[in-house]
């Protein structure tokens, strides 16, 4: 079994924009089901595909497995099976011992950008960079499931 303990933060745009980034990798996923209970998702990332189900969120932890299948699978499923999709930049940052991953979204989600760090336990101290901004770990509309179905173009922020 698989268990993600992940802190979600904004990222101050500001700041995002003076860093010197690495190459990114492009993301489009959609979901099979969102239930609330839990999420089948299905990624293209790059140029690889996968297959994620993912458990209720319980804090910042929730059971997760992840499997790679055909691209060209993916896509179908993607095109015939998934309703609205997320797309996406990811970057990896290494910093101070862990590695972030900031989401740099496009297409109903232009705007938003949202840092990830993958923790061994909820309790795991870390050192945040300078482009971090608020926590928005318990805050459900940025889920990425959840942007798929409203998406930050709606919010009227």
């Amino acid at each position: 079994m698989g268990i993600e303990i992940e802190r979600k933060f904004l990222v101050d745009h500001n700041k995002w924009r003076q860093l010197t980034k690495p190459v990114g990798t492009s993301y489009r996923q959609g979901y099979l089901a969102n239930t609330g209970e839990n999420t089948v998702r299905v990624r293209i990332a790059g140029s690889r595909g996968f297959i994620t189900i993912k458990g209720l969120t319980k804090g910042i932890s929730r059971k997760e497995f992840e499997y790679p299948i055909p691209v060209d699978d993916a896509a179908e499923l993607l095109d015939d099976l998934a309703g609205p999709t997320v797309e996406k930049i990811r970057y990896r940052i290494d910093f101070e011992g862990h590695t972030w991953e900031v989401d740099e979204f496009s297409g109903d989600n232009e705007g938003l950008i949202i840092a990830e760090i993958e923790l061994s336990d909820e309790a795991e101290a870390f050192k945040k960079p300078d482009w971090i901004a608020d926590e928005v770990s318990s805050d459900e509309r940025y889920y990425n499931s959840n942007l798929s179905k409203n998406p930050y173009k709606n919010w009227g922020m």
